[in-house]
């Protein structure tokens, strides 16, 4: 009969020393970082007015509550990984590559995005999508361009990863980046669509 009483103090006294961990890959924040790196890199596009709070601007339409976890019943309670929310993108390599890309972009990729001659692909790279919209006196040097900033692109998709303490955010950071330099897309530039057909913006 004793040992049976025991078993459920142990049982509980086990559970509440549980304590989950919820590490979760912050979408928002780091579409957010992608847009602030992309529109530096490729140059200014006109930024759309907030959205007015649903409310009219009063009341609780701005409060984040906090997640509700069936396991705080019994006394366990989550720990939340300390600075998942904020994706930085203010380390110097990353700010190096950023640098390097915004004056390749303005000294030769620009014009090939333009002409049409450019275009970004869905996995956040870019390609010679026509090369018969090139000069041929620039078509070497634009393809040394294309190929390093393709390497450029990987090393910071990496980095912002690695920054902030995910290496394996690295592929959803590279499909955040992929969607902003579409959206950051001037008027007239290709890009592909998720099924890699080519399209204009």
């Amino acid at each position: 009969m004793k040992r049976w009483m025991g078993m459920p103090l142990a049982g509980v006294l086990a559970l509440t020393a549980c304590v989950t961990i919820n590490v979760y890959f912050p979408a928002a924040e780091a579409k957010a970082a992608a847009k602030q790196f992309v529109e530096k890199v490729i140059g200014d596009q006109p930024t759309p007015a907030p959205a007015k709070p649903a409310d009219g601007g009063g009341g609780m339409a701005g409060l984040t509550l906090p997640r509700f976890d069936p396991l705080m019943l019994i006394g366990i309670s989550p720990a939340y990984a300390q600075g998942a929310p904020d994706i930085t993108i203010k380390t110097p390599v990353i700010q190096s590559i950023q640098a390097r890309m915004a004056q390749r972009f303005d000294g030769s990729l620009r014009t090939g995005f333009d002409s049409g001659a450019l275009g970004f692909t869905r996995d956040g790279l870019i390609v010679v999508r026509d090369a018969s919209k090139l000069q041929l006196k620039d078509r070497v040097a634009v393809n040394q361009a294309v190929a390093d900033d393709n390497r450029d692109r990987k090393a910071v998709y990496r980095e912002v990863a690695v920054a902030n303490g995910h290496p394996e955010w690295e592929a959803q950071i590279r499909g955040v980046f992929a969607k902003q330099w579409v959206d950051s897309a001037h008027g007239g530039w290709w890009y592909q669509d998720a099924s890699g057909g080519w399209k204009q913006k």
